[in-house]
């Protein structure tokens, strides 16, 4: 049997998205620019890991950090086009998920 070659790019898409906390955060936000704390809050994730994915996906060109000079200095985040273009994408997980999957306690 010819077993099918899964494509890198398609390989590397479900590592970015796998790793722990980044499909929830890209999730929280397509709610639009959001700060750090606000993020937090509404995940309940630790700073630690929260600076992480956040750097990750920045560097992944996925989120965009903006600092905004004030006092205190404000640090907003928001999605690129890269990242708003996995809307579509959450939002099919989203309605499969209300459909199919049961929530275990």
């Amino acid at each position: 049997m010819d077993q099918k070659k899964i494509c890198p790019r398609f390989e590397r898409a479900l590592k970015i998205l796998n790793h722990s906390w980044n499909t929830l955060l890209i999730y929280q936000l397509l709610e639009g620019s959001q700060r750090y704390s606000t993020i937090k809050k509404q995940m309940g994730i630790s700073s630690r890991v929260l600076t992480e994915r956040l750097k990750e996906l920045e560097i992944e060109n996925i989120v965009k950090r903006t600092v905004i000079p004030s006092t205190p200095v404000v640090i907003e985040y928001e999605l690129t086009e890269k990242g708003y273009a996995l809307a579509p994408v959450l939002k099919a997980i989203e309605k499969w998920s209300s459909t199919w999957v049961d929530i275990v306690e």
